[in-house]
């Protein structure tokens, strides 16, 4: 029975090249599979999927000018091919460099970067950080829209420059009154660095996500465009429902709690070490529950 299955084998399958594969082999597929689906998950969410259907389609056209052996048109693409690498670079340029930045933004050499051994742990202090949250929820519990971005390693000083100029301590107070209806500083974003309000009345990036939810104003989708070029943390909170939601990472979670807000802000105040556990906030929200 051996020797039958040895002959066949060797008959019908001597020809075939059945190559080695090891560990090292294994990894490299799987490394490359993740790439391009990152790569492909990357482009169906931006407008370099109308710009990569339009390239598979001049790709068909010039297959089907060399199968029929048109070679003007074959001449013509192959002397292009250059200027046509060039112009790729030139129209998918914001989509590159928002893929490059994303890929900054990773910690992998986070623990052995003398950078950020020598920055202080904490990015800004716990009443700031209940500054930002009773302003939000007081902001929205009277439907003032508002926009605030929390910024972290990334500095955002091009978006800075959109803005007015203030320098001045994060307060609920502060984050109402510029947000207030009818004053100067109501429209835009503010950007909150450290302690400090840098900037406000700050234009955002707005987002090119075409899976976003129709009935999302402009400012949701600034908070989600700021959230995909940058690493910052934004709240935005909504001028008709009055509910506050939060973009960070290109993700956006709409109609988030005190105690929720408060944990995503904890989690991004200290670099190195574990966010403490506000359960104060929960009395908090419990009293603003039954006002």
């Amino acid at each position: 029975m051996q020797q039958w299955i040895t002959n066949v084998l060797t008959k019908y399958m001597g020809d075939w090249y059945f190559p080695q594969v090891g560990v090292t082999d294994i990894l490299e597929i799987l490394i490359i599979s993740v790439i391009i689906y990152q790569i492909m998950k990357w482009i169906m969410n931006t407008k370099a999927w109308m710009l990569l259907r339009g390239i598979l389609m001049l790709g068909l056209f010039i297959l089907f000018a060399a199968f029929f052996q048109m070679n003007t048109i074959l001449y013509l693409a192959g002397k292009s091919i250059n200027v046509l690498a060039i112009a790729a670079v030139v129209v998918f340029q914001p989509e590159l460099r928002r893929a490059l930045e994303k890929l900054g933004e990773k910690n992998i050499l986070s623990n052995i970067s003398l950078f950020d051994k020598n920055r202080e742990n904490q990015r800004f202090t716990d009443e700031t950080l209940e500054g930002i949250v009773s302003a939000c929820f007081s902001m929205g519990s009277v439907k003032t829209g508002a926009l605030v971005v929390v910024e972290q390693a990334i500095h955002l000083t091009e978006y800075e420059m959109t803005g007015i100029e203030l320098d001045c301590k994060v307060s609920e107070q502060v984050l109402i009154n510029i947000f207030e209806h009818n004053t100067p500083l109501h429209d835009g974003a503010v950007i909150v660095r450290g302690n400090r309000i840098t900037s406000a009345t700050c234009y955002l990036p707005l987002s090119d996500n075409m899976q976003i939810s129709k009935d999302l104003g402009t400012r949701h989708r600034a908070a989600l465009g700021m959230s995909e070029v940058s690493d910052a943390l934004v709240i935005a909170v909504s001028e008709e429902t009055g509910q506050v939601s939060i973009a960070m990472g290109g993700q956006l979670v709409r109609g988030v709690t005190p105690d929720y807000l408060a944990t995503r802000l904890n989690q991004i105040q200290y670099r190195n070490s574990e966010p403490k556990k506000f359960a104060k906030w929960k009395g908090w929200r419990s009293k603003n529950e039954r006002a």
